[in-house]
């Protein structure tokens, strides 16, 4: 199987800064998808295993630029690689890490030409997270007629 991976030029090896890129990509897609809740689950299940590895660091506490609620909120500031993303805090993040104050709009993550189907597969790999197709968990219910009773009629 890992030689069919490697045989083939497509398949992008889960190096730190492929891995982060693909979070960069999938992230950037989840903004404007029309169901981002998966990509979400897989951008913070993959940050969450990078830094159980050791290969992303929590940096510290940003105010969020879109609270919920109007109500000041903060999020967590990760690196891996070149790349810095945000997660909602944990209750040990606020006690572990310090608070950097407001996000900085200058600093920008580098370009990535990772397509999403590519981030997508790579973070699934990585992780072991399956995506569940909406459309066969919904099976569509058979049209009845409906039933019309005379006048009078009982209906049971």
């Amino acid at each position: 199987m890992n030689s069919e991976k490697s045989d083939n030029p497509h398949y992008l090896h889960p190096t730190v800064e492929n891995l982060s890129q693909a979070i960069f990509t999938v992230n950037r897609h989840a903004k404007t998808a029309p169901n981002p809740k998966f990509l979400y689950k897989l951008k913070q299940a993959a940050l969450q295993k990078l830094i159980k590895e050791g290969k992303a660091k929590k940096v510290g506490l940003h105010f969020s630029s879109n609270p919920k609620f109007s109500q000041q909120q903060s999020d967590v500031l990760v690196v891996c690689g070149d790349y810095s993303f945000h997660l909602p805090p944990s209750k040990e993040d606020f006690a572990k890490l310090p608070h950097l104050g407001k996000l900085n709009e200058h600093i920008r993550n580098p370009r990535s030409s990772l397509s999403l189907n590519q981030a997508k597969k790579l973070l699934i790999s990585f992780t072991g997270l399956k995506e569940i197709d909406k459309f066969s968990t919904h099976q569509k219910r058979q049209y009845e007629k409906p039933v019309f009773k005379k006048l009078g009629e009982s209906y049971f």
